[in-house]
Order: C-alpha cells, then sequence, then structure tokens
C-alpha cells in the first residue's frame, strides 16, 4: 500500500537523497544505521525489564522504529540518485530488514509488552509474507506492491498503535500485524499461484 504513496514522493525522495548522499557516505552505509536504530528500537522495547516503564517503552522503542523505517527509504534514495544501486545492496536491504525484524520482536516480547504467542505468530507471519516474495521472485513472478501489509505498513502499525495510551496497546499492535500478515501471505500466495 505504501509502495504508491512512495511513487507520488519521488521527487521528495530524490531531494532526500541527494542531500545524504552529498555527505559521501554509501547507501549501504545508511542500510547499516537503518539497522543499528531498529537494535536500538528493540532494547527500548525490552527495557521494561530493567525498569522502565511499560509506556515509555513502547513510546522510546516506537519512535526508534520509525527512525529506522526512515533510513530504510534514505539507503534506496541514496543508491537511486547516485546511480550505485547493485545486487550487493539488495541483499545487504532485504536481509537487514529481516533482521531488523527479529529483533524488533524479539525485544517486545523480552520487554514483556504482548503476549509471547501473538509476538511469534506476528513474526514468523511477517518472516512467510518476506519468503513468498523471495520465492516467488526466484520464479520469476513480481509480487511488489502485493499485500495489504508489506513490511513498511506493518512496522508502522507496530509503532503507531504500540504507541498509544491504554492498557495492551502493544497486544493489539502485535495481534493486528499477525492478521494483516496473514492476510497478505494469502494475498501473495494466491497472485503468485494464479501468474505460475
Amino acid at each position: 500500500m505504501l509502495n504508491r504513496l512512495r511513487d507520488s514522493l519521488a521527487p521528495t525522495m530524490a531531494k532526500l537523497g541527494s542531500g545524504f548522499a552529498s555527505t559521501g557516505l554509501s547507501a549501504n552505509f545508511w542500510t547499516g544505521v537503518g539497522l543499528a536504530v531498529s537494535f536500538a528500537a528493540a532494547f527500548a522495547y525490552g527495557s521494561t525489564y530493567f525498569g522502565l516503564d511499560r509506556y515509555w517503552a513502547a513510546v522510546a522503542g516506537g519512535v526508534l522504529l520509525l527512525v529506522s523505517g526512515f533510513f530504510d527509504m534514505v539507503d534506496g534514495a541514496v543508491a537511486r540518485v547516485t546511480k550505485q544501486a547493485s545486487k550487493k545492496g539488495a541483499f545487504l536491504d532485504s536481509s537487514f530488514d529481516k533482521i531488523a525484524e527479529v529483533v524488533i520482536f524479539v525485544g517486545i516480547a523480552f520487554g514483556g509488552l504482548a503476549n509471547p504467542v501473538w509476538t511469534m505468530i506476528a513474526l514468523g507471519m511477517s518472516l512467510l509474507v518476506s519468503y513468498t516474495r523471495a520465492r516467488a521472485e526466484s520464479l520469476q513472478v513480481e509480487l511488489k506492491g502485493v499485500g495489504i501489509g508489506e513490511r513498511a505498513e506493518r512496522m508502522i502499525i507496530l509503532a503507531i498503535i504500540g504507541m498509544l495510551p491504554f492498557q495492551d496497546a502493544m497486544n493489539w499492535a502485535v495481534i493486528i500485524v499477525s492478521i494483516v500478515a496473514g492476510i497478505t501471505l494469502i494475498q501473495r500466495i494466491a497472485a503468485t499461484a494464479k501468474k505460475l
């Protein structure tokens, strides 16, 4: 869903990419920054273990998760502007995205912000959504933009709903991510099967 928004923001993203490219730092560097911020978000979510209030842990984690998403856009914008898009960069970006998802859900579970079973379901469904795209593309079936909940949508749901000031907000965020990812998985399986 957000891919359509990204297309409409292409001129803005080009300016953003130019700004970050002017630092002389590569797209892969910004990919690494995004992963590092994801680890910081996971630590923030898990910080309830060390005594931080659950609400403020969710707020800190949510803000950092949104910042990591920003850098996830920056790396691609820099690669396009500098014309340095590569298979290596695409591989690192995709792999780091999956690592980030895993650590985020581990942080949420470690911090006791959501039911651990729902957290495992959300993580499992999220990884399956990514797997179906990777497998489909290995069979020359393009799935970009297919489904209601790609990674960006899922992370925004976690960040925003998780920060809402009511009890069990993060638990509801994880449940919603599980449902959205499950629907997306079905949509991708159906779309792939139809094209093969």
